[in-house]
């Protein structure tokens, strides 16, 4: 129990400072640069207005739920033994844990009224 904990807590702060660095600090810096996946992803799906949302804390939140996704999953893929089924799990549980989040994060923003038509 003490390992998975141990091998959550390392993973979701090694992904979140690798999200952190890449991810929020180059969109920051760089304005006219492409936007994230990520982002274009929620803003092609539900279609967000990022002039009504706060961009860093957008970027932000990505960082936050993708390191917790990632994290989950390597946790979860460390309980079991067998490298196919680890397999199995790692790429079930990553399809399965990106479309609840994002559906989540994307259900937020439209609540609050973020929507280009809303």
């Amino acid at each position: 129990m003490k390992t998975e904990i141990v091998v959550f807590v390392l993973t979701f702060l090694f992904i979140f400072l690798i999200y952190e660095l890449f991810l929020v600090r180059k969109c920051k810096k760089d304005k006219k640069r492409k936007k994230p996946v990520e982002v274009q992803y929620l803003v092609n799906r539900y279609q967000l207005d990022l002039k009504k949302i706060n961009y860093k804390r957008l970027l932000n939140l990505i960082s936050v739920v993708s390191s917790l996704d990632i994290s989950l999953v390597v946790t979860l893929m460390s309980i079991f033994d067998g490298f196919l089924l680890q397999l199995g799990i790692g790429f079930l549980g990553t399809v399965i844990m990106i479309v609840v989040s994002y559906s989540m994060i994307g259900m937020i923003y439209k609540k609050k009224g973020c929507c280009k038509n809303g």
